[in-house]
């Protein structure tokens, strides 16, 4: 079967990466499978690759995936890239095609969904009315406040040791600038982005924060995108204090949301442990897998 591989304009443009596409067709147009290959361009991340590839499921084994890997690869050398990263689900055709390609799984990935109607209104006043001395609970949606803007920026170095496993993913610099593009983009795509964060009253600085980004429209699922508490803050149960109110304003403020979803490293265990206390349900594992150039 012939294939064409079609170079594609990506229109879609991002703060800290750009990326290259590529369209896999029958010679009679008809498209069979794509790939995307994002190009990650702050310093710390400027070596790496992340890999988006899909075909059709009746054109597989037919050598389309292969095509689209192969343009991708090549592109990913051309730019100068150390490594390329992609998901997939254990088993499935994409993790059989880059394992024969050379990638190697170096983080797995839980996913868990919290269905909503079914968290309990009591236990959650009760979690986050529990004392926590030395701390307060603060809100906000969108943007955060100017006054909160330079010690939230610091407290992303709370996310610096987050298990990646073996994954080469970099490092990630945060300043006030950056933490303000991120709530932006949110908010240009007609999404709800609401931050609960932990105060230390010693000095009125951020310990920890988790992030929820809600649907336009307050419907469906809603999707953590952080949660983190900076390692001198740890041990006082302050990311369950986070989480617990996070859930009870959304039960309060979108009463037609669904559920909340999550994604955890397997081998980060504390966190797991406190989703699982908190009702999450896994829902699937997806694995990462690397290629070394």
């Amino acid at each position: 079967m012939s294939i064409r591989i079609i170079p594609l304009i990506d229109p879609q443009l991002m703060p800290a990466s750009r990326r290259l596409a590529w369209l896999a067709t029958l010679p009679t147009g008809v498209p069979v499978g794509s790939a995307f290959l994002r190009l990650f361009s702050r310093v710390g991340q400027d070596h790496l690759a992340e890999l988006d590839l899909h075909v059709h499921p009746a054109e597989r084994r037919s050598g389309v995936g292969s095509r689209l890997l192969t343009a991708a690869l090549a592109a990913a050398r051309e730019e100068g890239r150390r490594c390329v990263i992609a998901q997939a689900e254990p088993g499935s055709p994409g993790d059989v095609l880059l394992s024969a390609r050379g990638f190697r799984k170096v983080l797995t990935l839980t996913y868990a969904r919290l269905p909503l109607a079914q968290t309990n209104p009591d236990d959650l006043r009760e979690i986050v009315h529990s004392p926590h001395p030395g701390y307060r609970l603060v809100a906000w949606d969108g943007v955060v406040p100017d006054e909160l803007a330079e010690t939230f920026a610091a407290s992303r170095h709370a996310m610096d040791d987050m298990p990646m496993d073996d994954t080469d993913y970099g490092t990630v610099s945060w300043d006030v600038n950056r933490v303000r593009e991120a709530a932006q983009a949110i908010d240009s795509r007609g999404d709800l982005l609401h931050t609960v964060a932990a105060i230390a009253e010693s000095d009125d600085s951020i310990a920890g924060f988790t992030e929820l980004v809600v649907p336009g429209e307050g419907k469906g699922d809603a999707q953590h995108y952080g949660t983190g508490v900076l390692p001198e803050h740890r041990g006082r149960g302050l990311a369950r204090w986070m989480k617990a109110e996070a859930i009870r304003q959304a039960r309060e403020r979108h009463p037609d949301l669904d559920g909340l979803l999550t994604d955890t490293a397997d081998s980060n265990g504390h966190m797991r442990a406190i989703n699982d206390a908190l009702g999450y349900l896994p829902t699937h594992k997806t694995v990462t897998l690397q290629l070394d150039l």
